[in-house]
This record gives C-alpha cells, structure tokens and sequence, in this order.
C-alpha cells in the first residue's frame, strides 16, 4: 500500500477532476474561481508528477487519454464521495441546535424566566438546554456552552463571568419575618435546608457558624435535595430559606420572596457564576446565545 506522501497534490487532483467533468479547461476554471492558466498548470504538474500525460490539446477541445480516463474514473468518484459528506455535514452544522448546560438550579430559577426574551430576539436559534448538576465533558457530550458556579480561582481559562453571589435568607412577606438577628429569633422558625455537602454555603449550619450561632434549634428544618425546590417551597411560605440573590433577583423585585435582615458574614468571598464555551470560535448561532447570556447577566447583578 502506498503511503499519503506518494499521493499527488489533492489540489492538482481537484483541478483535474473539474477539468474532466466539463472537459472544458476555461468552464473548469470559473467551477474552481481560478484563472485558465493557473488550471492548465495544475494539469501540466499533475502530469509532472505521475509521469504520465493525461489530456490531449486539441484546438479548442481536450480530450483524455487512456490514462486520463483510469484516473479520471477513480478520482472523480472519490471527489463526489467527499463533496456529498461535507454536504451533509455542512446540513448538520446548520440544523444542530445550541446545547446550553446548567445547574437545575440555574436553569430552573434563572434561565426560563429569561428564554422568552431570546426566542423573540431570535425566532430562528434552536436551543436545546441541559439541566444537571453533574459536570460534563463539553467536547466529548457534543455541549456548546456552559454556566458553571465556582470561586474566582478555579474558574477555567477562556471563562466569561456573569455575576457573582451574594447569598441571604429570604422567605414569603406573608409569613411575616422581618428579621433574624439573634440565636432566639430561630426559634419559632422553620428553616427550608438543601441537603447537599457539595456547596456547605447553602446549608444553614455553615451560615450559623459564620455568625457565631453554633448550636442554635430552629423550631423545625424541611430538607430537599435541589436548589429550586428551595425556593418554590420558599415562594410556598413554608419556611425561610437562603437565598442568591443573583438567581432569584426577579421574585424579590416582583415581591413574591423578601430579604429577611440579618448579621452580614465576617468576610466575603469571590463565588460567581461562569460562561464556558467548548470552542474557542463558536459557530454564529452559539455566538447569539453567548451575547443574550451576557446582556442577561448584565442587567441583572445585584446594584445593576
């Protein structure tokens, strides 16, 4: 078998395939957007190469050899295998929606509200969005963009930040909680907790400690294990919970949740949320999408 270097130029097969399919040297020359001499000498160094003559010169006319024809047959097929792939990938390209991954939280609090206003501004885009708190191998799961929580730090390269997090409790205004302020205010309260260790900023034990209350009993403490359902329960009025305000920002604008007031932390931290793009040139339609996630966030920090 021969190897890939022995092989001629495939832009000299190119233009002899062009050539052989119109017969006409000028007609294949306008098919390949080149001039009529530059065509000829790709014939003429194809020839060179394989040490054969492939086309007879006529005045006017062009006809091929026996060699001509044999390779003609081989290369022209191959060609047309090759233009109907690329065809039908360029198709996929095209069709292949924006695939947009999140945290359910993210996606549930934060990105449906907000899809409204990019289906509007671009009825055309198709955006398929995956919710999941697992981390995905972009490149591998065939994942366009990603909205990822993590400290300032141990944001990857190339990543874009969109807001960072402040977090706070937050319950229903008809439950009448204006304050927690002491370890006795805890009391008569049930607090709404999220029973994952994977981010302790979200339990009420390490928010207690931040403040010195270690040891404080609530009057209850309702348990689940997504962040969303936090806050529905929230929304619910059936406890208080901790809030970021950065997600949730619209529900207290619109007063369905308040802030509860209560001991700021002794220290802040740089926790935020990150766009992360599989490709370093992302097709137009991921680019659009990029856009609306940035101008979402923009408008939307706590103070903008």
């Amino acid at each position: 078998m021969q190897t890939l270097v022995s092989l001629p130029s495939l832009d000299l097969l190119k233009g002899f395939v062009a050539v052989g399919r119109r017969m006409s040297i000028t007609l294949a020359a306008e098919d390949l957007c080149l001039t009529q001499s530059a065509v000829s000498r790709q014939i003429s160094a194809l020839e060179a190469q394989l040490g054969v003559q492939l086309l007879v010169r006529r005045h006017r006319a062009i006809a091929l050899t026996g060699a001509g024809e044999r390779l003609f047959r081989s290369a022209n097929a191959a060609v047309q295998q090759i233009q109907d792939v690329v065809g039908e990938l360029r198709v996929q390209a095209a069709q292949r929606p924006v695939t947009l991954t999140a945290s359910v939280g993210v996606t549930g609090l934060w990105l449906l509200r907000r899809l409204g206003r990019l289906q509007q501004a671009h009825p055309e885009l198709e955006l398929r969005l995956s919710a999941s708190n697992r981390v995905a191998d972009l490149r591998a799961e065939q994942i366009d963009l990603a909205i990822r929580y993590c400290a300032a730090d141990h944001a990857p390269p190339g990543a874009i930040a969109l807001f960072g997090e402040t977090i706070v409790p937050v319950a229903h205004p008809a439950l009448g909680v204006a304050a927690i302020d002491s370890v006795r205010a805890l009391q008569g309260l049930n607090l709404l907790e999220l029973d994952d260790d994977t981010n302790p900023r979200l339990r009420w034990r390490h928010w207690l400690e931040e403040r010195g209350w270690q040891g404080a009993k609530p009057r209850a403490m309702t348990q689940f294990n997504q962040y969303d359902q936090v806050i529905h329960a929230a929304l619910a009025g059936q406890g208080v919970a901790l809030g970021r305000l950065e997600l949730i920002r619209d529900l207290l604008d619109d007063r369905q949740l308040g802030v509860v007031a209560a001991p700021p932390p002794a220290a802040g931290d740089s926790f935020g949320y990150w766009l992360i793009q599989a490709d370093e040139r992302p097709r137009p339609d991921v680019l659009k999408v990029v856009a609306w996630i940035r101008a979402e966030a923009a408008g939307h920090r706590i103070g903008g």
